[in-house]
């Protein structure tokens, strides 16, 4: 990787959102990243942070409109939740389960498709973080259902970005990161932060021009929808 390559990384202020950062900014990439709060004291030095909340339709334009000169080879959208810790639909609440999905699933895709023309063509990369629990086929007992559900709603909605990315000869990723040790996957988890970062960042590099919607683990391993 040459220090040529761009890329803009949305809610990285923690876990793999940073990781991915970091692994980044130590290969030679030049990295815009984008935080709802405080920059993180652990950030690289030379990482360019930005003010953004996804959920908010004002706050997207704003970044977009402030980044509109900058051409990125690749966009992460990274944010999401994990929801009430019960994963009850009987027991969480209306806004419980609205937040979830706006989170999840609705802003991470509006981000997308607003932030693509600032995409290269042909070779830029657009890819979101979801998890092999929102597929039917990796998740046959439905662990954690509501995170799962949010999940699959985005992975739907991000199949609807294909049209759009093809025309700019695109490639659209679907990122699983494996289990990972952060707030959400706790301290049982089988991988680092800095595994599985390293391993995403690789597929970034490894589909890179290939075109077409792939739903991979950090790993390279293909999954089933």
């Amino acid at each position: 990787m040459t220090d040529s390559k761009k890329a803009l990384i949305i809610g990285a202020s923690r876990g793999i959102g940073l990781g991915v950062v970091d692994v980044l900014a130590k290969r030679g990439w030049q990295v815009t990243a984008t935080t709802r709060a405080a920059v993180p004291a652990k950030s690289p030095a030379s990482v360019d942070w930005v003010k953004l909340d996804i959920n908010k339709s004002e706050a997207r334009e704003a970044v977009k409109d402030a980044l509109s000169e900058s051409r990125f080879d690749l966009i992460f959208v990274n944010a999401g939740v994990f929801g009430p810790g019960h994963q009850d639909i009987n027991q969480a609440t209306d806004e419980e389960i609205i937040q979830l999905f706006l989170t999840n699933a609705i802003s991470p895709v509006r981000t997308a498709a607003e932030f693509l023309p600032l995409l290269k063509h042909r070779t830029g990369v657009l890819a979101l973080m979801t998890s092999e629990l929102s597929s039917l086929n990796e998740n046959e007992v439905a662990t954690y259902p509501l995170y799962s559900a949010s999940k699959a709603a985005l992975n739907m909605l991000t199949r609807g970005l294909q049209e759009a990315t093809e025309k700019q000869e695109l490639t659209l990723l679907s990122v699983h990161p494996g289990w990972v040790k952060t707030d959400m996957g706790g301290e049982d988890a089988t991988l680092t932060v800095e595994e599985s970062a390293t391993g995403i960042v690789d597929q970034f590099d490894a589909y890179r021009s290939k075109g077409g919607h792939h739903f991979v683990e950090y790993s390279g391993r293909k999954l089933r929808w």
